[in-house]
């Protein structure tokens, strides 16, 4: 065959580019790029962000979920049962519960982002400098930590809204991260004491680089993951501990519309006949927390490697 010929034959022939293989390019998702690669195949993931956004919407916008406002009452109407008029019936009072349930999302959710928000950025904090610099510092924070333990989440709680005067958003959000944020500590401290030792962070601070560039370049990216997990289930326990807290008559005061006030509204009459009164308000309590916590469940296996 002639020079020619063979030229275009090996012209015709196809290339193949060489791929990377297939381990490699998981690797190079990183750690949040894989987590949300496993997350967005988790039907329960998908799932519990619905009930969440359905929350969220109706705390942020209720106009949309209801044209009634809660405060229009009409005792003749009171403690009637779902209808096909209205699905959810009418508090004791005679007012619309779905429009009740659907306003009372906001405080309650206020006070669950509020106290999330504090409680991890105290954690983190005190997490952060206790794990890095250890010794002293590591026992000081160790110790102030270990006062806060031992006060009991829900008994403190009870103490220190009732001797406070204005029970608001802020107030209970207040009381709640006071007595919240030592597991959160806890759980950042022993990350970054995992990852303060690692070849990256030596080969940072042999480069003579500082404490600060090194916690904020190095340490706290690698060592957040476990925060944000939990931080995810703090979500759903606060929502939990504000209802339980209203209920018990140390949180939200009347005219409030929270779900805590429903309960507590409610509670007298479901063994009277009108059972819908306390129903209600659990079920969307409990399905709230409960989308909370599946969310932080499935974030929690999407971000550990040894699950893959």
């Amino acid at each position: 065959m002639s020079d020619a010929s063979s030229m275009t034959v090996q012209e015709n022939v196809p290339t193949e580019s060489p791929e990377e293989p297939q381990g490699k390019k998981e690797a190079a998702r990183g750690l949040w790029g894989d987590a949300w690669y496993e997350l967005r195949r988790n039907p329960i993931f998908w799932f519990a962000s619905f009930i969440v956004l359905i929350v969220v919407s109706m705390a942020l916008f209720p106009f949309l979920w209801t044209s009634v406002e809660p405060g229009e009452c009409y005792l003749s109407r009171g403690r009637q049962g779902p209808s096909a008029d209205r699905w959810f019936g009418y508090t004791f009072l005679g007012c619309d519960m779905w429009s009740k349930v659907v306003y009372g999302a906001g405080k309650s959710l206020a006070v669950a982002v509020i106290a999330t928000i504090t409680v991890t950025l105290i954690g983190v904090g005190f997490g952060t400098t206790a794990g890095y610099f250890g010794g002293f510092t590591d026992t000081v924070i160790g110790r102030f930590t270990d006062i806060f333990f031992g006060l009991p989440f829900l008994l403190g709680a009870l103490v220190f809204l009732a001797i406070v005067p204005i029970r608001n958003v802020w107030s209970i959000a207040g009381v709640l991260s006071v007595l919240g944020w030592t597991s959160l500590t806890r759980i950042m401290r022993g990350s970054v004491l995992s990852t303060k030792n690692k070849d990256y962070v030596d080969a940072s601070r042999a480069l003579g680089a500082g404490s600060r560039h090194i916690i904020l370049k190095h340490v706290l990216p690698n060592s957040i993951a476990p925060v944000f997990v939990l931080s995810t289930i703090y979500l759903g326990v606060f929502i939990s501990a504000e209802a339980t807290l209203t209920y018990l008559g140390v949180g939200f005061q009347q005219p409030n519309a929270t779900w805590g006030l429903l309960i507590q509204e409610g509670q007298p009459w479901a063994t009277q006949g009108y059972p819908h009164l306390l129903v209600i308000p659990c079920a969307f309590v409990v399905i709230t927390v409960l989308a909370f916590i599946l969310l932080g469940d499935v974030l929690r296996d999407a971000l550990d490697p040894r699950n893959r």
